[in-house]
């Protein structure tokens, strides 16, 4: 990150004299760009900056940084899909920074050497109520928390984690690592109330004195569709699968079981029956593998476990030895249509695994809380609900539904709560301008493709919900951090000030950039030209 010695800031108006040179008509200023990762990230992580940290060997420092924006790195490392890797400039050279894995690499030492949440501000007396301990709510609980609030989280289920726990499976969330993280929240002072639904929210608001609310109920409640059955037995929804085996049941449905769906929650569903015993899971989905939801990477892995797909298949009935399906085509904009041409399948039980929403039916009591038909509820640019002080985010609000999205809804949520709160309204800084690969002046790159990490081979790895997939260790998480080519953001290489033919370039000091002697500077742009990561700008000269 640069730091302009304030003797040295561009913003003062410091002309050539006579003799020193030409007049500019340009200077170079040092400026912190955005780097794409930072954009991609939706929990609003200073990405470049903790890698920059984990790259020179300071990991503790690092995660108390990346921690300021997310409190659960550990359980993102594994669970999150990284939209910041697609994003990174590093992908259009080679292979992208994995990103995740040194996120997963810093969150397993943390708990491993049970490193303390940095502290936030002395406590300020005001009382906020979370409804859901699910990513969201843990989120904006210790967003609060930092800023001062006590913060209560109620929850319906015995233990918090919402969907982290029961919608996830071991295989690639070990329940150990969300127990951990989630105890070094409750110790950071979140108070859990678990094993209590809240039906009346005024009623309970009232009771506890809380001044502010914020719901996070997630989406624990599957879709129904009209499948017409003759043994409703044979049907199951996928969420209940998944909640029952994370809370060590082994439901037994039989060797051959179709799961219908085509997003991640039916890969999960599948990947879990072939731990339960399902010989042969079957995913049908109505469309073709070009339009499935699923992440292309999990498609991969339960391929790699022995799932089946059978693609553009739409289910119209389900009888007593299996399920009668009619192939689908789908039109010009991609949608599936009918072709009346029919086909048996034999299974023993069919997965349902067709969307999920909300149990938002209990806030319709609440003057103002608009409910959506989808069991969504509308918020406004604050997150704020129609009734005053009552606030939404996570999947109760209409958006992406992942988890690192829930995280970031905590965060923002959290802002505007206080501001609320203060009687001020919170507002988001600006972004600066965007970093391309274009922009990027890279005399120093070399090939250094992208580290892979140990993976359980797919005809192993089904006997049990064992972790399928292996961190770095911390050597392999500083040589992936480095790949890292800071878009945007100074990281003191002396290049510029090499370059200079004036010498008119100062280095400051360990982490605080370089200034630029006006005096001397020609603006003939070689600083700016050599910078490799675009930290520089050029801007006219005041006239």
């Amino acid at each position: 990150m640069s730091t302009l010695h304030p003797d040295l800031t561009p913003d003062v108006d410091l002309l050539a004299e006579p003799g020193a040179g030409p007049v500019r008509s340009r200077r170079p200023v040092y400026r912190d760009f955005l780097p794409p990762c930072n954009q991609a990230c939706p929990a609003g992580e200073r990405v470049q900056a903790w890698l920059a940290m984990a790259a020179e060997g300071h990991r503790r420092e690092a995660w108390e940084l990346l921690v300021q924006d997310n409190p659960l790195p550990a359980v993102h490392g594994r669970v999150c899909y990284h939209p910041c890797e697609p994003a990174c400039n590093r992908a259009e050279l080679e292979s992208a920074v994995s990103i995740h894995a040194v996120e997963r690499s810093l969150g397993d030492q943390a708990v491993e050497e049970r490193w303390p949440l940095p502290c936030g501000a002395a406590p300020c007396g005001r009382r906020v109520l979370i409804v859901g301990a699910g990513p969201a709510g843990l989120s904006a609980g210790y967003h609060l928390a930092r800023l001062g609030h006590t913060v209560e989280i109620h929850d319906a289920e015995s233990r918090a984690g919402g969907m982290m726990r029961f919608g996830i499976p071991a295989y690639r969330l070990p329940r150990q690592v969300l127990e951990q993280e989630v105890g070094r929240l409750a110790a950071f002072g979140l108070r859990l109330v678990l094993g209590r639904r809240i039906t009346d929210l005024l009623e309970a608001r009232a009771a506890g004195r809380f001044e502010a609310v914020f719901l996070a109920i997630g989406a624990h409640v599957s879709q129904h569709i009209a499948i017409p059955a003759r043994d409703a037995t044979h049907l199951v929804d996928a969420l209940s699968l998944l909640k029952d085996v994370s809370a060590g049941e082994r439901p037994r449905l039989g060797r051959r079981v179709v799961v219908y769906g085509g997003g991640n929650t039916a890969l999960d569903a599948a990947r879990t029956l072939k731990r339960l015993g399902a010989t042969d899971p079957l995913i049908l989905y109505r469309r073709d593998r070009a339009h499935m939801p699923a992440h292309a990477f999990e498609t991969r892995e339960a391929e790699e476990e022995g799932v089946r797909f059978k693609w553009l298949s739409s289910i119209r009935e389900v009888s007593d030895d299996g399920l009668t399906v009619e192939q689908m085509t789908l039109d010009g904009e991609g949608r599936p249509q009918p072709t009346g041409r029919l086909e048996h399948i034999e299974a023993d039980a069919v997965v349902l695994a067709v969307g999920q929403q909300s149990e938002s039916a209990f806030l319709a009591s609440v003057p103002g809380i608009e409910i959506t038909a989808g069991g969504t509820v509308k918020v406004g640019a604050d997150l704020m609900t129609g009734s005053p002080g009552i606030f939404a985010g996570g999947d109760l609000v209409s958006g992406e539904r992942t988890v690192t999205a829930a995280v970031g809804y905590g965060k923002r949520a959290a802002r505007h709560i206080d501001a609320w709160l203060r009687g001020m309204t919170y507002a988001a800084p600006p972004e600066p301008p965007r970093v391309s690969v274009s922009m990027l002046h890279l005399p120093l790159f070399s090939d250094a493709l992208r580290s892979v990490q140990p993976k359980l081979p797919g005809d192993t790895r089904t006997g049990d919900f064992s972790e399928v997939l292996s961190g770095l260790s911390p050597p392999q998480a500083v040589r992936e951090a480095k790949r890292c080519l800071s878009c945007g953001n100074c990281y003191e290489c002396d290049i510029c000030q090499a370059a200079c033919p004036e010498r008119a370039i100062a280095k400051l000091g360990p982490g605080r950039g370089y200034g630029v002697d006006y005096e001397r500077c020609t603006g003939c742009a070689v600083c700016f030209e050599s910078c490799p990561c675009h930290a520089i700008e050029l801007i006219d000269e005041p006239r």
